[in-house]
């Protein structure tokens, strides 16, 4: 079912503060020159297309359209896949009317490999260190937007018909892999 995004954007309020406070000009960084263009997830069978997430007018996060249930979003204010910095990936779970692009993103476990390629050729590759559901007025934004690694997150949990809306997201925390 498709979601109401009160808690996303609440997250989203914070990530731009955490964002801006890491910032030395407070400014969006400028977009790279390399970007990732595809997510490959073996262990669930996944392949899905890439789009840029910028921030809205707001200052909130961008999520991927609901039109597009089989791609994900590469937050642009967070690291390119491969390179220093957390490195951000967001995905619906569902649709009003279908399973979206992370439907089975809680199902990975530790250890599992995530591939992010990249627009120059190069292949980032992640193993999975912890997955995590998470109230969304908890989003641990700082845990999430600092540090190193890879971050996939999406809405999970129980979805509560009277808000339209689920009320955690599920964060898979990956490493580079060595």
């Amino acid at each position: 079912m498709a979601v109401s995004f009160k808690w996303v954007v609440t997250a989203g309020v914070v990530t731009g503060l955490v964002l801006a406070s890491l910032s030395e000009r407070g400014a969006e960084p400028d977009r790279p020159a390399v970007v990732p263009k595809r997510l490959e997830i073996p262990a669930l069978d996944l392949s899905a297309p890439l789009m840029r997430l910028g921030l809205t007018r707001d200052g909130e996060v961008e999520l991927p359209p609901f039109e597009r249930p089989e791609a994900a979003g590469w937050f642009t204010g967070s690291a390119v896949p491969g390179d220093p910095g957390a490195s951000v990936i967001i995905g619906h779970v569902d649709t009003k009317t279908e399973p979206a692009v992370f439907y089975r993103l809680h199902r990975l476990r530790k250890g599992d490999l995530v591939k992010v390629v990249r627009s120059d050729g190069k292949v980032a590759r992640y193993r999975v260190d912890a997955v995590e559901r998470v109230p969304k007025e908890r989003f641990p934004a700082k845990r999430v937007y600092t540090g190193d690694g890879l971050r996939l997150i999406t809405c999970g949990g129980v979805f509560d018909r009277r808000s339209r809306e689920y009320r955690d997201n599920v964060i898979v925390y990956a490493s580079a892999a060595r």
